[in-house]
Parts: C-alpha cells; sequence; structure tokens
C-alpha cells in the first residue's frame, strides 16, 4: 500500500490548512453565529467536533498519483470500517476490531501492487486473495499505513487553531442540515470549513481548491455506533499457510 502512507499525510496536512482558527471577521449582523468572529465559530467547532466519540469520514483528494476516495466509520475505542480507493488502481475493504485488523482488496489494486512481477505469480495472488480478507495485527507496520483513517482522535489533533484568518461566506446546507460556511485564502488556494448551525456546531465539511492536491472532507453520524465484526472464517485468507 504504497500510497496510503502518502494519502495519509497529505491529508493531514490538508486538515491543518483548513483549520481556520485565528484572527477572525468581523461578527455578522444576523444568521448562525451573528454574535461571532469567523475565528471564534472556527474555534467553537474544533472543540465541539473533537468531543464526538465516532464520526464517519468520507475523503475525495487529487493526488499526483491521481484520484483518492476514501470512506470511513470509526469510534475513539479504535473500531472501524470502510473502504479506499485510488483512482483506476482498485481499492481496499477495511475492518478494524480490538488490535486486529481485516483487509480485502480487490483484483485491480492486487495487480497494481504487484506490477512488475512475473505474470504467473500475480495470477496465483489473484487468485488466492481477490475478495478474501487478511488478517494482521494493528501494530504491524504496513497495515498501520492502512488504518490512518481508523484514528479519530489522530486525524482530528490535527485541527489546530493557527494563525490564519476565518471569515464568514454565507449560510449553506450540508446533508440537509443548515451550516455556514468559512473561508480563507492561502495564495491561489482557497479553504473552506463548514460548521454545523443547529445542535452541537460539528465540523461538516473541509475543502482546499486551487492547490495542487484539491480535496473534500465531510464528517457526519458523530456519536453513532460503528459496527466492527470479524468476518466469516471462511472468508479469511490463512497467510500462514
Amino acid at each position: 500500500m504504497r500510497l496510503v502512507t502518502r494519502i495519509a499525510v497529505n491529508t493531514s496536512c490538508g486538515l491543518a490548512l483548513v483549520a481556520l482558527a485565528a484572527c477572525g471577521s468581523p461578527a455578522a449582523e444576523s444568521g448562525p453565529f451573528a454574535d461571532l468572529s469567523g475565528a471564534e465559530v472556527a474555534n467553537k467547532a474544533l472543540t465541539a467536533t473533537k468531543k464526538a466519540k465516532s464520526l464517519r469520514v468520507s475523503l475525495d483528494m487529487t493526488t499526483e498519483d491521481g484520484p483518492v476516495k476514501a470512506d470511513f466509520s470509526s469510534n475513539t475505542s479504535g473500531e472501524c470500517t470502510g473502504t479506499l480507493s485510488m483512482g483506476a488502481g482498485g481499492s481496499v475493504d477495511i475492518i478494524k476490531t480490538g488490535d486486529v485488523v481485516y483487509t480485502k482488496l480487490d483484483e485491480a489494486l492486487l495487480r497494481q501492487e504487484a506490477k512488475g512481477e512475473p505474470k504467473e505469480e500475480v495470477d496465483a495472488v489473484v487468485k488466492m486473495l481477490a475478495g478474501r480478507w487478511m488478517e494482521s495485527k494493528a501494530s504491524e507496520p504496513d497495515t498501520k499505513d492502512m488504518i490512518e483513517f481508523c484514528d479519530v482522535k489522530g486525524l482530528l489533533k490535527d485541527l489546530e487553531a493557527n494563525d490564519s484568518e476565518a471569515s464568514k461566506a454565507g449560510e449553506t446546507k450540508i446533508g440537509g442540515k443548515a451550516a455556514l460556511r468559512l473561508t480563507e485564502k492561502d495564495g491561489k488556494e482557497t479553504h473552506t470549513l463548514v460548521v454545523a448551525a443547529e445542535g452541537d456546531p460539528y465540523i461538516l465539511r473541509l475543502a482546499s481548491k486551487g492547490g495542487k492536491e484539491p480535496m473534500t472532507m465531510d464528517l457526519s453520524e458523530f456519536n453513532e455506533p460503528v459496527s466492527a465484526k470479524k468476518p466469516a472464517a471462511k472468508d479469511i485468507v490463512d497467510l500462514g499457510q
């Protein structure tokens, strides 16, 4: 999973870039958070989001290696399920429960990872592994790279206040929920933070455009149960054999 580490690093950088929380715009006269500046809204959203015990992260990102999409539900107890796809390079399904991780690569990703190997060896690997689960420990180096999106605290720790300036950019809706947009310019890039305007002021969307690797990350399903169950034994490959 050579791309996964780079994706995780870039995503963390993206999170940091769109933290949008220091100097702010003047408070709006009406609308959600009317008595707060843009920076104050951002800080309020950061605090609320970091308190979430579980959430769903949906990422759509363009990298130098092609488009990347991720969709993960995880909680602070370490339970996680999700899918990571990399353009035409296929996808991997991931289940993490406790300190055990189950991964299932499709044929396209298996062939991509084995590129350059003899055809008969690649075909044998595909026949054995495609569509079946492999089991590993979460602490294993290769596995750790694949479960970056399972670490709720790790993802959110990069959302720190910095010296950027957040400005209110109008009301909007995300998933039918009323929200407030905050934006910041950084050279050619525009960073956007969308905050829920009803209920807890969770961050609903982080986005960056205009740069080399534009991305949109949606956050949802805050504090909802995460069901991560071990696959059926018949669907797990015994790599020891």
